[in-house]
Order: C-alpha cells, then sequence, then structure tokens
C-alpha cells in the first residue's frame, strides 16, 4: 500500500501511425484535397473530426482519426470512476486504459487500434539527430501529481505562502479564492510545464459535484462516494502538487516514445516540485479584533455593545483623553480592563496592537495514504505486440 503514496498520472495525450487506415466511425468525415487552377491534383485519406467519447461516469476522452494515425487524450485515471483521487501509478498502466478504450469503440471493426511500444526511432533522410517518427505511440502530453495533507483549514493559509515563491524562473499566481496557486512566465505563459498545487476538495465540489449528482442522482452511491471523498479532502486539508507536461517539454527531454524512454525523470522532476515548500515556514495563525476579544470573551453580550467599547479604544490609542467621571466612561474602561486595556494610562504605541492572536498552529505538510474503503483504480494489464 505504501507505493500509493508516490506520483501517478492524471492526464495523457497520445498519438501513432499504423501500418493500416484506420476504420471511420460513424458520423461526419473529411477528405482533404490539393486544389489547383480549379482541378483536384491531390488526394489525401479519408479522416475523422476530433470527437469525445463519454463513458458512463461523466468521464470522457478525445479521440481523433486521420487516415493511419490515432490521436487520443484524456484522463485515463478518471476513466469508469467519478472521481481520481488516487490514479494510474505508471505510463504503461494509463495506456492499457486508452487500449481498453479503444478496444469498445472499434468492436465492430476488423482492425481495431492498439498503441504499442517504440522499438524504433526513424530520422530525416541525412541526419543523425533529427528524429521524425516511431513504430509505436509518442506520448504528446502528460500530467503527473501527488497528494499530500496539510491539516484541516490550513489549505488556504498554505498556499498563501507558497505563493509567495518562484517555480523554475516562472511567477506564481494565487487563485482569486486562495484554494489553488500557480507559476507562469512574465507574459502569462507556461510553454513547457504548467505548476500547480490546489486544494483538491474545492476543485470536486466545482467541477465534479454537480455532474456526478445531476447524472446519477442526489441519493445515488456515485454521488454517497464523491461525498465521501470531499469530505477526506476537507478533514486532512489535502492538496494537490501537480505538473503539466508540455510535448515541447517532453521533446527536450527525450520523454515521448513509450517503450524507450526513461520515465524515471519525471520522479525527479515531481521531486523537485514538491521540495519547493522546504524553505518555508507555514504557520496558521487566528486573530482576533478588540470588539471580537470583548463578545468572545463574555464581556459583553452583543456585537453593539462590543463595537462601542471598542470605539473607545482606538480612539485612546490616537491620544484622545477621556472624563474618568462620567458613569458611560467608567463603564467601558471596566470593560476593557478586563482584556488588559487601560484608557486610564496614556498609551504606548509600539506596545498597544488592536489585533489580538489568539492561537498559532504551525503547518506541516505531509504524504497520505488511501483510506481501505476508498476504490483504487483497476491496474489489470494486456500484453499488445
Amino acid at each position: 500500500m505504501r507505493a500509493w503514496v508516490h506520483m501517478f498520472f492524471d492526464w495523457l495525450g497520445i498519438e501513432q501511425t499504423f501500418d493500416t487506415p484506420l476504420p471511420v466511425l460513424d458520423g461526419n468525415a473529411y477528405i482533404r484535397v490539393v486544389v489547383e487552377q480549379g482541378e483536384i491534383t491531390e488526394g489525401g485519406s479519408l479522416a475523422s473530426p476530433a470527437f469525445s467519447h463519454r463513458g458512463s461516469f461523466c468521464d470522457s476522452v478525445l479521440i481523433r482519426a486521420s487516415g493511419h494515425c490515432l490521436v487520443m487524450s484524456g484522463n485515463p485515471s478518471r476513466w469508469g470512476r467519478v472521481e481520481n483521487l488516487w490514479g494510474l501509478r505508471s505510463i504503461d498502466l494509463c495506456v492499457e486504459k486508452f487500449n481498453e478504450i479503444l478496444r469498445e469503440i472499434y468492436a465492430d471493426f476488423d482492425f481495431i487500434p492498439q498503441f504499442t511500444k517504440c522499438t524504433r526511432v526513424f530520422y530525416e533522410d541525412g541526419s543523425a539527430m533529427k528524429h521524425i517518427g516511431a513504430d509505436g505511440a509518442i506520448i504528446k502530453e502528460l500530467h503527473v501529481t501527488k497528494n499530500f495533507t496539510v491539516g484541516a483549514g490550513n489549505e488556504r493559509k498554505y498556499l498563501s505562502a507558497i505563493s509567495r515563491l518562484p517555480y523554475r524562473n516562472s511567477v506564481p499566481n494565487l487563485f482569486t479564492n486562495g484554494f489553488g496557486v500557480d507559476w507562469k512566465s512574465k507574459k502569462g505563459n507556461a510553454s513547457l510545464i504548467y505548476p500547480c498545487i490546489y486544494a483538491k476538495a474545492n476543485e470536486l465540489e466545482l467541477h465534479s459535484l454537480d455532474k456526478i449528482i445531476k447524472t446519477f442522482g442526489p441519493e445515488s452511491d456515485e454521488v454517497e462516494h464523491l461525498k465521501r471523498v470531499i469530505d477526506l479532502c476537507w478533514a486532512v486539508g489535502l492538496v494537490r502538487y501537480e505538473l503539466k507536461l508540455k510535448y515541447r517539454y517532453l521533446q527536450r527531454n527525450g520523454l515521448t516514445y513509450w517503450g524507450m524512454s526513461d520515465f524515471a525523470k519525471l520522479h525527479l522532476l515531481m521531486d523537485e516540485f514538491t521540495d519547493l515548500d522546504k524553505t518555508l515556514s507555514v504557520s496558521n495563525m487566528t486573530f482576533e479584533t478588540i470588539s471580537q476579544q470583548l463578545y468572545s470573551s463574555g464581556i459583553v453580550d452583543s456585537t453593539r455593545a462590543a463595537n462601542t467599547t471598542a470605539m473607545y479604544a482606538y480612539q485612546w490609542m490616537h491620544g484622545q483623553e477621556f472624563d474618568l467621571n462620567k458613569s458611560q466612561t467608567k463603564t467601558h474602561r471596566a470593560r476593557l480592563r478586563k482584556i488588559g486595556i487601560d484608557i486610564a494610562r496614556p498609551c504606548n504605541v509600539s506596545q498597544f496592537s488592536p489585533i489580538k492572536m489568539v492561537s498559532c498552529t504551525e503547518i506541516h505538510r505531509q504524504e497520505i495514504m488511501p483510506p481501505s474503503w476508498y476504490q483504487l483504480p483497476s491496474t489489470g494489464l494486456r500484453l499488445v505486440g
């Protein structure tokens, strides 16, 4: 079970060119031709526009077949599940999930395309360096993720602190709601890597819960499971580290050829990203204003009374003197003295603060394993030649 604290994949983009023309699925198709002086001089193969193949759990993958080339993208860890808090831990498992989907889609055709591992890389004529293809599947995009906990209620504090740190020459940006942070270039781009950290419970509530309720009904087992996962995320303060690796990055680092590339590099990349907070000391601090202290301590029984007494403290802080013989002043002075403020004495601004820190908890980020009730993704492999 320990392996499940490691990183996993929640997006794959992949393509392969086959020797056999791909079957054309039902729907629209087109043939690309070259026209010169009103005459067709060159005709292309039959191709289908990209289409979204939807599963049974509000999950989907995008597929585009063009002649001999098949392009597919989506979240293999999410397929057949209402969530992917923990997902598939290897590219082999992700590709097999895509192949499983292809077997379903092309079940009625003689040729069922299956992504296969590369054994050879092809080079441009006269070049020993410029790759032009391979005899297997080429990885176009990868998203790698890892889960951590920061404690219930600490997500925003933790993410706010992280948002002060640069990553790989990129500028941090805290999300408007405080539940996420990402890094982009100064021009707002992320052409190689798009890093982000976010509170998973908030993400599931925003993007998944309503869809699952609408599809299965509010009393369904699927909704009950998703709510249980969301409750778990809130209870432990689960934050997800995610790196979205674009094709240019994969190319530069030799990570495009399934079966030949060394994907162990991804673990080092993720370790570098998750070490980002080692330079931080993050604390979750709770503060109270004077009026809040008066009310929470039971010194007054209404927020109106608390605010009125607090005004005496603010005026005193700005140098105002009071007639201590007045009964009203005596009442407010008595209240304030119970929280350590005496308006009969001159205010020492260097020692006085209108805000009181009532608690301070240091936030420790920890790895997390799935609980015993969590439904882990299926990891059955089928060999493809």
